[in-house]
């Protein structure tokens, strides 16, 4: 019977052992789970974080377009005022025909 006994020892312990394997191998899941969990929550925070970044820069980028916009719609409607190249060149043709140093007094060619 001693035999029987130690047969059924033997399994005992077999599944003793393979009990602990299991219970270790859970805890083991369960620490990986809980860590992949962290994780997970750190990387939704950065996320978040770094969307709320996009969109502070996204909100900065509009008002800067908008104010360039208007810049350029005021600067538009100032070029009509300036003056054409054409209309330049004929009053710096008429400065040139008009030259006060070259007129004379009647005195002063009689000197």
């Amino acid at each position: 019977m001693e035999e029987g006994t130690d047969y059924s020892n033997q399994i005992l312990e077999n599944t003793n052992i393979k009990l602990r394997d299991l219970e270790e191998k859970q805890r083991i899941l369960k620490d990986r789970l809980l860590l992949i969990g962290q994780n997970l929550i750190e990387i939704k925070e950065k996320n978040n974080e770094e969307i709320l970044e996009i969109k502070k820069n996204m909100e900065m980028l509009k008002r800067n377009t908008e104010r360039l916009l208007s810049f350029l719609e005021t600067a538009s409607t100032e070029f009509s005022k300036f003056a054409k190249k054409e209309d330049l060149e004929i009053l710096s043709k008429q400065a040139k025909m008009f030259q006060p140093l070259d007129f004379v007094r009647k005195s002063e060619l009689n000197k």
